[in-house]
């Protein structure tokens, strides 16, 4: 039974363009069907810009399409990627987040599996407050999280969040101990996967 997952990620200077295409790798591997989908960028041009790493992130990425409201109805399972801004996501993700009321209303979510990373430019730099604040909105949707825990020795040797995988990066957006997070992405996308396909045979048995 294919599972169909909707990687949602915002990403400034590509880390967590990077995780989404490592979980896209992953996913495809397991024979899911994959949407990979960036949320709409918020900031003006000029912030963008300013900053020579998110500019060129930016220009690079055009062909992403933009995240909608219809990849999340269309999903089994969501995993989401945003970096930390002082300890909570994005406001690019929250926006996107916010827009899901009209799915909401309707149950769409309810039962829906969900899963999230996270990065930040130093390892005690919000990544697992990050998380929790986006499982937050999971738990508002009546979704059912999908934390990797400590299911695998490789959570411990990528830095050991239960909650998710997190990177640590550089002003470039260079990922840190990039081997052991691919790793970690790897697993947390095959977990949610598993669970997914779990929760969609039993939902037609």
């Amino acid at each position: 039974m294919t599972v169909k997952l909707a990687i949602i990620y915002y990403s400034s200077t590509g880390a967590n363009h990077q995780l989404a295409r490592l979980a896209e790798e992953a996913a495809r591997e397991a024979g899911a069907e994959v949407r990979v989908a960036k949320v709409r960028e918020l900031a003006p041009e000029s912030a963008i810009a300013s900053n020579p790493a998110w500019k060129r992130h930016y220009d690079a990425t055009k062909d992403v399409p933009e995240a909608s409201p219809d990849d999340v109805d269309w999903a089994d399972a969501l995993l989401f990627s945003t970096p930390t801004r002082f300890g909570n996501v994005a406001s690019q993700m929250k926006q996107f987040l916010d827009t899901m009321g009209g799915l909401w209303a309707q149950g769409k979510m309810v039962n829906k599996p969900v899963t999230a990373m996270s990065s930040a430019q130093n390892d005690h730099g919000g990544q697992e407050a990050t998380i929790l604040s986006l499982y937050t909105t999971m738990y508002h949707w009546g979704a059912i999280v999908v934390a990797p825990g400590y299911t695998s020795p490789v959570l411990f040797e990528a830095g050991g969040n239960p909650y998710g995988t997190s990177a640590t990066v550089d002003a470039e957006g260079n990922i840190g101990n990039a081997e052991k997070i691919r790793e970690a992405v790897r697993h947390q996308t095959k977990r949610l996967l598993e669970v997914a396909g779990m929760l969609k045979k039993g939902a037609k048995a």
